[in-house]
């Protein structure tokens, strides 16, 4: 199937310009082709995300944002991954339907959206049922969010940063702050309040947002600011995920001899560091402070890299 791509590209709130079409890589790092790193079954998402059958997960090489601090950098670098078509990855998600996924969940999807909802229109043709999940670094376009109204079911998106100076710091976006609320406002708009059943065993999130927001070291108040502001202007129009597993991964890049890794440990040293426990329950404490019923939460060990999936082609 071929895939219309954009001369100049404008997918992501870079809008790079780079001729897709024409096989150029733009700053997400893709070009005319379609690159993924792993589709399975993933236990390690929210509870109504997950759920014990597991989410059936597509991880894609490649990202628009680049964050210095990045969790999955072998793949947001594109150093691991294989080309598929559009029809072979559609096979590879009735496989996950057929393996007892919970849903379909494309972890980064923004730079291949086109890509993705031909995937997914064509594999729905071959009897698909399974809610569509859009895991997403939160840095989308409006329009593109709208574009999705006809693929997507559930939003798991980051919101990073309320800061723009911190954006601008670990992720080059100062931008960041304004796009991905103008985004996160579509996202609401589109899919609605939390809708839930029961077909994994528990409760299936089959409709909404979830709101997620990963601590970073000595920033405490900055995710104070996220939490406020997304329960002021949203309530229980989403659900919000308050996650404590940054792993410094790029201290030990730098330590097994990255330079680009001990560059950035040059620039940002408190990046070296995990967030404090006292750091994570000052937030959840002031979450419950100002009139959060409801949210996601980690306890013990969870920031280890055990949480991050090896990157080894597994059902691609």
């Amino acid at each position: 199937m071929r895939i219309d791509l954009p001369a100049s590209c404008d997918l992501c709130p870079r809008t790079c310009g780079a001729n897709r079409a024409a096989g150029a890589r733009g700053v997400c790092g893709a070009d005319d082709t379609l690159v993924v790193a792993r589709a399975a079954l993933h236990f390690w998402e929210e509870p109504p995300i997950s759920g014990e059958r597991g989410s059936g997960t597509v991880f894609f090489s490649h990202c628009p944002l680049h964050c210095c601090y990045c969790q999955n950098a072998v793949i947001a670098a594109g150093e691991a991954g294989r080309v598929l078509t559009v029809e072979q990855l559609a096979d590879r998600c009735l496989e996950l339907q057929r393996q007892g996924a919970l849903n379909l969940n494309f972890v980064t999807p923004t730079h291949y959206a086109l890509h993705v909802r031909a995937v997914v229109a064509l594999a729905r043709e071959r009897g698909l049922t399974l809610p569509i999940v859009w895991n997403t670094s939160g840095y989308e376009t409006v329009q593109a969010i709208r574009e999705n109204a006809d693929t997507v079911d559930v939003y798991l998106t980051d919101f990073k940063y309320a800061d723009a100076a911190l954006a601008q710091r670990y992720s080059q976006a100062s931008d960041y702050p304004e796009v991905a609320l103008a985004a996160l406002d579509e996202m609401v708009v589109q899919v609605g309040k939390p809708v839930f059943d029961d077909a994994g065993g528990g409760p299936r999130l089959v409709r909404g947002v979830v709101v997620r927001h990963l601590m970073l070291p000595e920033a405490l108040e900055d995710s104070r600011r996220i939490v406020r502001l997304v329960h002021e202007r949203y309530g229980d129009h989403v659900l919000l995920s308050l996650m404590n597993q940054y792993t410094p991964v790029v201290a030990g890049a730098a330590a097994a001899g990255d330079e680009r890794a001990a560059a950035v440990l040059r620039r940002c040293p408190e990046l070296a560091e995990r967030v404090p426990d006292d750091d994570y329950e000052r937030l959840l404490d002031f979450a419950d402070s100002i009139g959060v019923e409801d949210y996601f939460w980690q306890e013990g060990g969870a920031a280890e890299e055990s949480f991050i999936p090896p990157f080894d082609l597994t059902g691609v």
